[in-house]
């Protein structure tokens, strides 16, 4: 069983780096024998990623669905992830010319992507009562103590004392970015 984390804390990253969405969406579920290609395709290109400290891959994390499927990578830089995606040598050149005759043939399963680039500073996260995921897997994991207590503390806006819990309300003064 995956160990969840009790604690309540945020992931940080010492400079810009990317977060790049990958999936697939199966149209046609009983078609198995044409989706089932593209998972073991994703599957192998995240795994040797993952084997080479060198690709600019710094983590990942899968989303499995009945129609939907995902992977959310973070990724050291775009010029990293753009020179994986294009190098002939490596995995996904080859894939992508191989999932795009197959889609073009039947609407059985469609793939999609987005990439963030995002730069030092411009993003917190918090994690409480999970395994360890996201940027937390990429990053270093800290207690969301002090000035990391709140979103705007961790975004570097307020010293982390910007929101106050009374009794049931929780309550907080504008802040502007």
């Amino acid at each position: 069983m995956t160990e969840i984390n009790r604690d309540r804390v945020t992931a940080e990253r010492e400079g810009g780096f990317v977060v790049f969405r990958v999936g697939m969406r199966v149209n046609k579920l009983w078609k198995l024998h044409r989706w089932i290609p593209f998972v073991r395709a994703m599957l192998k290109m995240l795994a040797d990623l993952e084997a080479d400290p060198d690709s600019g891959l710094l983590g990942y994390d899968p989303k499995v669905g009945i129609r939907n499927h995902e992977a959310v990578q973070y990724w050291r830089s775009f010029e990293e992830l753009r020179a994986y995606a294009l190098d002939p040598d490596e995995r996904h050149s080859p894939a992508i010319r191989w999932a795009n005759e197959r889609m073009h043939e039947s609407g059985n399963v469609g793939i999609w992507h987005e990439t963030y680039l995002v730069r030092d500073g411009t993003y917190e996260t918090m994690y409480e009562n999970v395994p360890t995921r996201g940027l937390g897997r990429a990053g270093t994991v800290y207690p969301a103590t002090e000035r990391r207590r709140t979103a705007a503390g961790r975004l570097g806006l307020t010293d982390g004392d910007d929101v106050s819990h009374e009794e049931d309300v929780i309550r907080g003064e504008p802040v502007e970015p």
